[in-house]
């Protein structure tokens, strides 16, 4: 075999290969369509694009994601603490139109040690008597498509407590938790009470914290030593502990509880806005967090269940917000007690029994003390 035939000479004309009988002058599996490799054909990564194995990957993916968030919202179910508060009795109302939630805020240290105890101003578990609410509220979700309205229901509310004759509303929790309580506020107001849905000081905390802390806009400083709150004056984000004095705070004001029942539905809405969030709910870091701190922290009566909740959810982040009607300058204290608004107190009662728009005149918003 002569030397020019492995030195890249004319004879070849590929750099020294030979160019026998059945060469092509290419690469094996190569199909000489240029330097951007279309046409390769002698591979395996091709049969991964295949438009029948994409779909089957695609498939795959949606069957665990769906048995993951079935897995998901069953044992969140599960982990809701439940209590027998709505039962019938004579007299009872009958039930309206749309859904109505009883929603309260109670002085329960469940989950928060010794140490937090101090940290967050709530006193010891054990210097108190009795349970007691100063967060209630009436949560109105219409079946016709208005807008749902957040009410509150001042704590001083003088009205009649089955057994126990009239005194301020939040002595109903104190005598009998949270079933006097709906039993109370059903009488009064004419309107039957569909859900209940309570939570704790550690639970706040807890939720708060589990949502990567909360957005508020704050007007003023706020330095309140008997709900250990130290906030500056403008937007920050509040963790737990912050966010449980922003809600206790009323010393600061002159309206006292009015305004700081006022601030109660501006946190309710951020925090709620937050956890439904597109960002969030997308986001498996957040939202798991988010729903396991929630399920923990809240108790609910025997019938509702966690799809319930996420409705409240979302209903919450664009309500209507008002207090319940209250009589004029000075009728506003009268031992110490609030006095509702009779005659607007009903055109209240009778819009949401039926679905109704709430009179402009009756919704007075929230705004941060």
């Amino acid at each position: 075999m002569c030397p020019s035939e492995f030195n890249g000479s004319p004879q070849n004309g590929q750099g020294g290969r030979p160019a026998g009988p059945g060469y092509s002058g290419q690469e094996p599996g190569y199909s000489g369509r240029g330097s951007s490799g279309r046409g390769y054909s002698g591979g395996r990564g091709r049969r991964w694009l295949r438009p029948r194995r994409i779909l089957g990957i695609i498939a795959l993916l949606v069957v665990v994601i769906l048995i993951f968030t079935g897995a998901m919202y069953f044992y969140l179910n599960s982990k809701l603490t439940r209590a027998n508060v709505l039962v019938d009795y004579a007299g009872r109302p009958v039930a309206g139109a749309g859904a109505n939630w009883l929603i309260t805020g109670d002085d329960s240290r469940q989950g928060l040690t010794p140490q937090q105890q101090r940290e967050l101003a709530t006193g010891k578990a054990s210097s108190i008597t009795g349970a007691r609410s100063d967060t209630i509220m009436l949560l109105h979700i219409p079946s016709n498509g208005l807008p749902p309205t957040l009410i509150s229901i001042p704590r001083d509310s003088y009205v009649s407590i089955p057994g126990y004759g009239m005194n301020k509303i939040n002595a109903a929790f104190a005598f009998g938790g949270p079933k006097l309580l709906a039993q109370t506020l059903q009488n009064a107001t004419g309107l039957q009470i569909n859900h209940y849905m309570g939570i704790g000081f550690g639970g706040l905390v807890n939720v708060v914290d589990a949502v990567g802390g909360v957005r508020m806009c704050i007007p003023q400083n706020l330095n309140d030593p008997a709900s250990g709150l130290h906030l500056k004056k403008g937007c920050q984000t509040l963790d737990g502990a912050q966010a449980l004095g922003f809600v206790r705070t009323r010393h600061l004001f002159a309206t006292q509880d009015l305004q700081r029942e006022q601030d109660q539905r501006a946190f309710v809405k951020a925090l709620l806005s937050k956890m439904t969030s597109t960002g969030n709910l997308i986001n498996p870091f957040a939202v798991i967090p988010a729903a396991v701190g929630s399920a923990d922290a809240l108790t609910v009566d025997s019938g509702t269940q966690l799809y319930q909740l996420a409705q409240v959810a979302f209903a919450l982040r664009h309500p209507e917000t008002t207090t319940m009607p209250i009589g004029s300058e000075p009728l506003l204290a009268v031992g110490d007690v609030v006095i509702w608004n009779q005659a607007e107190a009903q055109q209240l009662f009778h819009a949401l029994n039926h679905d109704q728009p709430v009179p402009k005149n009756l919704i007075t918003g929230s705004q941060v003390g």
